[in-house]
């Protein structure tokens, strides 16, 4: 669509009957919305066709005159899809503009019936929950792609294993996949909520008027069932104030970034020359201007910058959104740049997620190499639990063990079974099978644990989600 705007008068504004004077042209340009509500464009035309019927159900204009009204509005609609509508001076939101180009079209004796009863704070209330409805759909979509991307790579890499860590120190052995399934199921979290915040908000606001209701018994349920929406909102001063679910969406996309960006995070360090465990992708990396042996994961930095810049969009509107009184308030046109930037920020971040996840490159051998006998030590104190000594003891027992191979300078693999037995009398001749990454991995068999089982569990969980 285009925004250049053609020196043609003035349109006569929506509200101008009141005023004589001219406005200040700063403040035309500071109270104009056109330049990012014009996303709303095929919303409110949509809107006001249904709009149009509900008119001519209860006589108020012509069924003749509704149709004239739908195809105009069809008119233009297909200008703003060619990128051919062009935006005039005094267009200073969407609905004026397209009110106004409809008008050019079939005539204002005509189009000047489309508002009867409604009020533009009802309108554009309408208009931004059937936008954030349908393109949050759009981003449910995008977000289980990203999950199927990462189930695939779990089944596929099931049996490499690797160190888990907390407090970033080497702790556990796992398997590979039960990192990747960790963040799927964080995205599994972030697409139910998405789903839920849109079955929230799809509910009607149009027919609440300017504040007060609609005078011309507008049958609000046809008109419900005509734009998709599942219910009504039961309160026209709430119809028309309410943005809860604008501080839902951008909460919810501020959430979805940060576990983008932990994700981001873990990969970082993963590809570092330190661990090697991962390599991206060529087409998700750039090189250093000074410095030829660089390859910087920016696609992973840039995600992890980006979720700053979401997480502030939520927390500039809710201070507006606190401030305001019942009803509308032109605070409220700070409700819309912030999600619209959020969106396209999350569209854009899923879809490089998916991407950098999908060719990802792994190195098995040197996840193995990482390992260190040392995380075994709960292993050990698990083998003394099985022998009945209590978990207490055992913890400690183990912690003498790690010291002494740490004052011997070798694993506690090298210690001999006297060295054992000097701790502890359950030990035997056993304990060497204690030293073992994969039984210790296949030991968490409880359902969540790293097993290779109950990895492949929760692969089947979420591929019974994804269909």
């Amino acid at each position: 669509m285009t925004t250049t705007t053609a020196q043609t008068p003035a349109a006569r504004k929506l509200w101008g009957g009141r005023f004589t004077g001219k406005n200040d042209p700063l403040m035309e340009k500071f109270n104009a919305s056109i330049s990012f509500d014009s996303r709303f464009y095929k919303a409110d035309i949509v809107g006001s066709q249904a709009y149009a019927k509900a008119l001519a159900l209860k006589q108020i204009i012509t069924d003749d005159e509704a149709s004239k009204l739908h195809d105009g509005l069809d008119k233009v609609l297909a200008e703003w899809e060619s990128n051919k509508f062009v935006i005039q001076d005094g267009d200073e939101d969407i609905h004026t503009a397209n009110e106004r180009r409809l008008g050019e079209i079939i005539g204002t004796s005509i189009s000047g019936k489309l508002h009867t009863g409604r009020s533009r704070n009802d309108q554009v209330a309408t208009d931004f929950r059937i936008w954030v409805r349908d393109e949050g759909r759009k981003l449910v979509v995008v977000l289980k792609e990203l999950i199927a991307t990462a189930v695939v790579r779990a089944e596929n890499e099931i049996d490499v294993i690797m160190p888990g860590y907390t407090h970033l120190q080497r702790a556990q052995p796992i398997r590979w996949s039960h990192l990747i399934l960790a963040h799927a199921w964080s995205w599994h979290a972030d697409c139910q909520r998405l789903e839920q915040l849109l079955d929230r908000l799809n509910q009607l606001p149009l027919g609440s008027g300017a504040l007060a209701g609609n005078p011309f018994q507008i049958d609000r349920d046809f008109l419900a069932k005509e734009l998709g929406f599942d219910r009504l909102m039961p309160n026209s001063l709430y119809g028309v104030s309410d943005r809860d679910f604008v501080a839902e969406f951008l909460f919810w996309a501020s959430l979805t970034m940060v576990h983008i960006s932990r994700f981001s995070e873990d990969l970082i360090i993963y590809s570092t020359g330190e661990f090697g465990f991962v390599q991206l992708a060529d087409a998700y990396s750039t090189g250093s201007s000074l410095m030829p042996q660089k390859k910087n994961p920016d696609s992973l930095e840039l995600l992890r910058g980006k979720s700053g810049r979401v997480f502030g969009g939520m927390t500039g509107f809710m201070m507006a959104y606190k401030g305001t009184p019942s009803t509308y308030n032109k605070d409220l046109q700070e409700d819309k740049e912030p999600v619209f930037d959020a969106y396209d920020t999350l569209m854009g971040s899923l879809q490089i997620t998916t991407g950098v996840l999908s060719t990802l490159t792994i190195r098995p051998e040197r996840m193995l190499a990482s390992m260190s006998i040392d995380m075994l030590a709960t292993d050990l104190a698990e083998y003394l639990v099985r022998k009945g000594v209590p978990f207490r003891e055992t913890h400690h027992i183990s912690g003498e063990a790690v010291r002494l191979a740490e004052e011997r300078k070798c694993t506690m693999a090298d210690l001999s079974l006297a060295d054992f037995k000097a701790l502890h009398p359950s030990f035997d001749e056993d304990v060497s099978q204690v030293w073992n990454f994969e039984q210790s991995i296949e030991n968490r068999c409880t359902p969540g644990g790293t097993s290779r089982a109950t990895v492949q569990a929760q692969i089947d969980s979420l591929k019974s989600f994804l269909q």
